[in-house]
C-alpha cells in the first residue's frame, strides 16, 4: 500500500478526535446524571415507606359509654321506711356483659361486639351500682349497702342478666333482659323474684343511639324491680326491731 495513503488511514483525523472527545462527555454525563437521580429516588421511596408506616401504625382511638347513674345523693325523707337493711349483691351473666364490649346481634344465635366502642364497666358492674344508687337514693329502706361492706344485712338483693344488645332485623331495638331475687339472710330462703325483659326501640343508627337506648332501657327495669319489691314488703311486712 502506498505509504501515503497508509498514514491518511491510521492518522486521526479531526472528525474522529472530536467524536471521541463528545463520547467521553456523553459517558461522564450520564454517570453524573445517575449519581444525581440516585440520592432523589431513594429519598422519594424512604419518604413514602414512612408514610406508609406512620398510616399503618396510628391506632383508633377507643369511646367509651356509662350508664347513667344517679350521685351520692342523700336518701329521700321517710318517716318509716322499711326496717330492714338491704345488701345489693352481684350480678352474675355470660362472659360477654362480664367484659367491657358493647355487643350486638341480628336477632339469630351469632353475636359480635364493637371494636372501638366500649363500656366503661362491665354491664353487670354497671347495673348492679345502679340498683344500689337508686335504691338507696329512694329512701324507702333503713339502709341499702352493698354485699362488699362490713355491714351486717337482713335481706340480699341479687341476680343475672341475660341480655344486654342491640338487635337488629326489621328495626334496631336495645334489649335487655334480667332477674331479680331477694334472699332472707338468716334463714337462706329466696322470698321473692322479678324477671323483666323489654326492647327499647333506638332512635339512630350509630352506637351512640343504641347505648341511650340501652340506658333508658336499665332504668325503666330497675323502677319495675323498686315497685314489686315495695309491694312485695307492703304484703309481707317485716317485723319491727326490739326497742
Amino acid at each position: 500500500m502506498n505509504r501515503g495513503i497508509f498514514e491518511l488511514m491510521t492518522k486521526p483525523t479531526e472528525f474522529s478526535k472530536e467524536l471521541a472527545n463528545d463520547l467521553t462527555r456523553a459517558g461522564r454525563s450520564r454517570r453524573v446524571c445517575r449519581k444525581m437521580m440516585t440520592p432523589k429516588i431513594t429519598l422519594g421511596f424512604l419518604v413514602l415507606a414512612l408514610a406508609w408506616m406512620a398510616g399503618c401504625g396510628a391506632a383508633r382511638p377507643s369511646k367509651y359509654y356509662q350508664l347513667t347513674v344517679p350521685g351520692d345523693l342523700a336518701p329521700a325523707a321517710n318517716p318509716n321506711p322499711v326496717p330492714i337493711t338491704l345488701l345489693i349483691g352481684r350480678l352474675t351473666g355470660p362472659a360477654l356483659y362480664r367484659e367491657d364490649q358493647i355487643v350486638y346481634s341480628s336477632g339469630g344465635e351469632s353475636m359480635g361486639t364493637y371494636e372501638y366502642q366500649r363500656w366503661s364497666e362491665p354491664p353487670t358492674e354497671m347495673i348492679a351500682e345502679v340498683l344500689l344508687r337508686q335504691f338507696r337514693a329512694s329512701g324507702r329502706y333503713r339502709g341499702v349497702y352493698t354485699l362488699r361492706s362490713d355491714i351486717r344485712g337482713d335481706y340480699l338483693l341479687h341476680g343475672r342478666l341475660y341480655d344486654f344488645k342491640e338487635v337488629s332485623g326489621g328495626s334496631i331495638v336495645a334489649r335487655v333482659t334480667m332477674e331479680l331475687e331477694l334472699r332472707n339472710i338468716k334463714t337462706g330462703t329466696s322470698v321473692w323474684t322479678h324477671f323483666y325483659m323489654h326492647d327499647e326501640p333506638v332512635g339512630g343508627k350509630d352506637v351512640g343511639a343504641v347505648v341511650a337506648a340501652l340506658d333508658k332501657n336499665v332504668q325503666q327495669g330497675v323502677a319495675e324491680f323498686r315497685s314489686s319489691l315495695d309491694q312485695y314488703f307492703a304484703e309481707h311486712p317485716p317485723a319491727q326491731p326490739a326497742p
